[in-house]
């Protein structure tokens, strides 16, 4: 994963290199601060739960709700350009613990990614990557006993995962506005330490959460009063 890190910080150097050269050519135009309202839309999470080592029957989850904000966009010419932001998350896990009792275990959380695009922007055509901090509000868990329901739990800033949920991402965004987004969360999804009646209910649990997902970018407004070419 920190080879990973490092690839990615390289590649964001070497393009804040070229478009510095970029912006010193005299006929260079001048750059743009513009808002847009986008995130992910249908978003479809995988995650490798653990306990102790031991594999658990991961399922893959799927979700719509609150995974939406608002990016603020800086261009720096025609073909790259830095992206900001605030988005909601969905973020959760569902495995097996055992033949009959299946979790379902979710986070909502409010993030800002840091990211840089390449490729025509005037056109919407375009590849980025970047990272994201993201912080945990609200914590859910559902509990079934061979296909039911037997008990659930919500708690607003709760300690049952780690407060702050950093992540790597990359994408593509076509001319419809629309792309895909690959996105992984560096850390353990649990909180091991987390205790309830003396018991540490996570202890030896370890997941790592990857989704992929349909992204979105409509309704491209100039801030400032200026217009977008």
């Amino acid at each position: 994963m920190q080879k990973t890190i490092y690839t990615i910080t390289a590649i964001l150097l070497m393009s804040l290199s070229v478009t510095a050269q970029e912006n010193s050519s005299p006929e260079k135009k001048k750059s743009k601060w513009y808002t847009t309202r986008g995130g992910d839309a249908g978003l479809v999470s995988f995650s490798n739960v653990s306990r102790n080592g031991k594999m658990l029957n991961n399922v893959p989850r799927f979700t719509f709700f609150l995974n939406g904000g608002a990016n603020f966009n800086y261009d720096f010419g025609k073909n790259a350009g830095f992206f900001t932001g605030i988005n909601g998350k969905n973020l959760g896990v569902i495995y097996d613990d055992n033949d009959s009792v299946r979790y379902k275990r979710r986070v909502l959380a409010v993030g800002v990614p840091v990211g840089f695009k390449f490729g025509n922007l005037k056109k919407h055509n375009f590849f980025y990557l970047g990272g994201q901090a993201d912080f945990a509000l609200n914590y859910k868990e559902k509990r079934f006993v061979n296909g039911d329901k037997v008990s659930k739990s919500n708690e607003w800033f709760g300690n049952q995962t780690p407060g702050f949920m950093p992540s790597v991402f990359a994408g593509f965004q076509t001319n419809r506005k629309l792309g895909l987004k690959v996105q992984y969360f560096v850390n353990n999804f649990f909180n091991p330490d987390y205790t309830k009646d003396n018991i540490k209910p996570f202890a030896g649990m370890d997941a790592n959460v990857f989704f992929l997902t349909l992204s979105y970018d409509f309704s491209v407004k100039e801030m400032f009063g200026v217009e977008k070419d």
